[in-house]
């Protein structure tokens, strides 16, 4: 757990560098910690020789953003609001592995944000009857293959909120991305949803307390919903809607993308449509489909007979190395490559062929965008 002074430091650190994601991260994972950089704030240049004179000016005077920063933290504690750091262990760590992934975010929830199954579904806020019907349909399906899964969306109107009731009314947690801070709700005409979702999954931003609901944020926030998931569902878009931005994203993060295609000349399946003409999802009509191709057949099956207590002995005659792997997926299976470094305490290279052999074995296998799945 990040101490207190760690996290007022991030949040300072998250604002000096709201504009340059990919600088700021790239210099705190060099350094290791919030703490560190602002120690050097008179003399970055010694931990980052290339520093730009706008980015040495913007250390040199950080009252008014370490003020912001105290009234924050206060107000979060009294709202119930977590802090995490990108080196927390609650933090989302598919995010975490996205260049631009931001240095602080602020949940309110009881989700597991590093579920071991999570999607995002997305599209228009112009939300047709077939699309209401997709994700009705969808949703009610995905609960017979993955009861535990976690579905993230951007509690905007359209398919946005039509995801989150859906999963709420099916028992899955469900996470709203809001592209303002937790001090107030946009739309408020979904004030009783989020209400429930606090309960049932949660809210998460990256915004501070009193920032608008900007147009710009919207785009930020739809790297969150992308970056913390493993694929991504399109319902329905229009030619240039907002949730190809987010299945964009989703290819440019590795993620697996599908569509729900529409019919020819429909205006708001043009993007859907558009997008699997031209590779950039796969096509997907119903739940099976996306659960096929992501590998998670058996979730359901496994989950009933670990509940009947049907838990066999895995792998008993295995190598060192390979046992730390074993043990490192069964703690959190589904894991990208170099995640698995860090859970398995291994080199990449090393790794790389560990995971090879282990999988002409039969003990793992790759799942789309890279991810090693522990066959049981």
């Amino acid at each position: 757990m990040t101490d207190q002074q760690e996290k007022f430091n991030t949040i300072v650190l998250s604002r000096i560098g709201f504009y340059n994601l990919a600088g700021m991260l790239e210099m705190y994972r060099r350094v290791g910690s919030a703490t560190s950089v602002l120690e050097h704030r008179n003399d970055i240049r010694e931990i980052v020789p290339e520093a730009s004179q706008k980015l040495v000016n913007a250390f040199k005077d950080i009252s008014e953003l370490q003020r912001r920063a105290e009234e924050e933290i206060k107000w979060d504690e009294l709202n119930n609001v977590k802090i995490l750091c990108l080196n927390d262990e609650e933090y989302p760590r598919r995010l975490a592995e996205c260049d631009d992934a931001p240095l602080v975010l602020f949940y309110r929830g009881n989700a597991n944000l590093n579920n071991q199954k999570i999607i995002n579904i997305v599209g228009t806020r112009r939300c047709t009857i077939y699309g209401q019907d997709m994700i009705r349909r969808f949703v009610a399906d995905l609960k017979q293959y993955c009861p535990d899964a976690l579905i993230v969306s951007g509690l905007a109107y359209g398919v946005d909120i039509h995801a989150h009731r859906n999963a709420l009314q099916n028992g899955f947690e469900t996470v709203g991305v809001l592209a303002h801070g937790l001090d107030y709700l946009y739309p408020q005409a979904h004030k009783d949803d989020a209400a429930k979702m606090i309960n049932q999954g949660g809210l998460l931003s990256e915004f501070m307390t009193c920032t608008n609901a900007d147009k710009m944020n919207f785009v930020r926030r739809n790297r969150i919903v992308a970056g913390m998931s493993d694929a991504c569902i399109l319902v329905e878009s229009a030619a240039h809607g907002g949730g190809l931005i987010t299945a964009r994203l989703s290819r440019d993060y590795n993620r697996d993308v599908f569509a729900f295609p529409g019919s020819v000349g429909a205006m708001y399946s043009e993007g859907c449509n558009n997008l699997i003409r031209d590779n950039g999802a796969n096509l997907v009509t119903c739940a099976y489909d996306m659960v096929k191709a992501m590998g998670w057949e058996n979730g359901k099956q496994l989950s009933e007979a670990r509940s009947k207590g049907i838990e066999r002995q895995l792998f008993p005659q295995l190598s060192a190395e390979e046992q730390q792997v074993v043990k490192a997926l069964q703690k959190e299976n589904d894991q990208q490559i170099n995640m698995l470094c860090v859970t398995s305490c291994m080199a990449i290279g090393h790794l790389t062929a560990l995971l090879f052999s282990m999988e002409m074995k039969g003990l793992v296998k790759t799942l789309p965008g890279g991810v090693y799945h522990l066959l049981e």
